[in-house]
C-alpha cells in the first residue's frame, strides 16, 4: 500500500531565504539519540579501504589481494571507496560544480523542474507522507538517467548549459564502473563474474540524485538525511570539503573519510539479499553544518522491475541457510518504510 504524498510547502533553501527561523517540522526528538554520541557531536572516522577498481578483475597476486580487501570491507562495513575507476578528477569536479550552480539558481528557475506530487523525479525537498513526519534538511534533484527510454528530459535542467550532456556522459562512465564492481563483487565471493549483473537484468535502471544540504542554524537538532539503508547499490560522490556522511556500525556512528578522486560505493539492501547476508547494507545518515552547504551526488542501481531478487544459489548451503525471501519491486516498498523510519530489509528476512 503506497502512502499518499501530502501537498508540498517550501524547499529548505526557501525556508532559509525566508528567514523565518526554524520550522518545528525539522526538529528531531531529542530522546532518539545516544547520550554518548549527541547529534553532530564528535565521531570517530571509519577505516574503509580504497579499492583499486582496475585490479579487481586481474588474475595476478595483486588482484587477489584486492579481492580479499574488498571482501573484508563489504562484510564488515558494506561500503568501500574505489580509486582507478577511469573517471578523471577534472570530470568529477565538473559534476560537482554543475550541481552547485544548479542549486544556486533563483527559485523560479529551479521550479521549472519541480517534481509532481507523488512522483520522485524532478526538483524538490523531502517527500511528505504523513502529518507528523519530521523532515530532512535537504533539497534534491532526482533524475532517472538509464536506460534512455526512462529519462524524463523535462526534469533535466537546461541551465547550467552543460548540465544535460555532462550527466549523459557521467551516466555512461558510471555504468562501466558498476559493471566492473559487480563483477569484482561476484569474484570476491567465488561466484561466476556475471551473476549480480544478470540478477539486475537487462532493464536495470540508474537514478541519479543531486543533493543539497543548506547551512543549518541547529545542527544539534536537525538532520540532513535520517538514518537509512539504501535500497540498491549506490555510487556516491561526496562533498570534497564538507563532512556530514556517517555510517552506523555495532551501535556507534562513524564519519566517512574524505578521499579525493574516489567514489564511495555502498552495497545496499538488494545486494545484501543477493549475497545471502555476507555483504551488509550499511545504515547511514547525513548531519548538517552550521556554516557551510554540503553537496553530494548519488546514483542508485535498481534491478529491472520484472526481476526477482533472492540469495544467489552458490551462497546458500547447510552451513549457511537461506536468510531472505524472494523480493520483487523492492524499491517501491522501500520508500514507504523509509519515511516511516522502518528498515525495509527486515521485512525480507525469512
Amino acid at each position: 500500500q503506497m502512502m499518499e504524498e501530502k501537498p508540498k510547502f517550501k524547499t529548505v533553501q526557501e525556508v532559509v531565504a525566508a528567514n523565518e527561523g526554524l520550522p518545528e517540522r525539522y526538529l528531531q526528538p531529542l530522546t532518539d539519540d545516544r547520550e554518548d554520541q549527541p547529534l553532530n557531536g564528535p565521531v570517530p572516522e571509519m577505516d574503509i579501504p580504497s579499492i583499486d577498481l582496475s585490479l579487481l578483475l586481474s588474475s595476478s597476486e595483486n588482484g587477489r589481494q584486492e579481492l580479499s580487501k574488498l571482501h573484508s570491507a563489504l562484510s564488515k562495513w558494506g561500503v568501500v571507496q574505489v580509486m582507478n575507476h577511469g573517471i578523471t578528477e577534472a570530470f568529477l569536479d565538473k559534476i560537482y560544480k554543475l550541481t552547485k550552480q544548479f542549486f544556486a539558481l533563483p527559485t523560479e528557475e529551479k521550479q521549472k523542474y519541480a517534481r509532481d506530487i507523488g512522483n520522485v523525479q524532478g526538483y524538490g525537498s523531502d517527500m511528505i507522507l504523513s502529518d507528523d513526519q519530521i523532515l530532512d534538511w535537504i533539497d534534491r534533484l532526482f533524475l532517472t538517467t538509464y536506460p534512455k527510454d526512462q529519462q524524463h528530459l523535462k526534469f533535466w535542467p537546461e541551465v547550467p548549459t552543460e548540465f544535460r550532456e555532462t550527466l549523459h556522459e557521467y551516466t555512461m562512465k558510471q555504468h562501466a564502473v558498476i559493471e566492473q564492481f559487480f563483477k569484482g563483487m561476484a569474484r570476491s565471493l567465488d561466484l561466476e563474474d556475471n551473476v549480480f549483473l544478470e540478477m539486475h537484468g537487462d532493464n536495470a535502471r540508474m537514478d541519479t540524485r543531486f543533493n543539497m544540504y543548506p547551512p543549518c542554524p541547529r545542527p544539534d537538532m536537525v538532520i540532513g538525511a535520517k538514518p537509512h539503508g539504501d535500497g540498491s547499490a549506490t555510487l556516491l560522490l561526496p562533498d570534497k570539503d564538507v563532512e556530514g556522511l556517517q555510517f552506523l556500525k555495532d551501535g556507534k556512528w562513524y564519519k566517512a573519510p574524505i578521499a579525493p578522486d574516489t567514489i564511495l560505493i555502498n552495497v545496499g539492501d538488494l545486494m545484501e539479499i543477493m549475497s545471502n547476508g555476507i555483504y551488509k547494507s550499511p545504515v547511514h545518515r547525513v548531519v548538517t553544518n552550521r556554516e557551510k552547504e554540503r553537496i553530494s551526488v548519488a546514483t542508485f542501481c535498481v534491478p529491472s522491475p520484472d526481476k526477482e531478487i533472492q540469495p544467489v544459489e552458490g551462497l546458500v548451503s547447510d552451513a549457511r541457510p537461506r536468510l531472505y525471501k524472494t523480493v520483487k519491486k523492492y524499491v517501491e516498498l522501500y520508500f514507504d518504510s523509509y519515511q516511516q523510519g522502518l528498515k525495509p530489509i527486515e521485512a525480507a528476512l525469512i
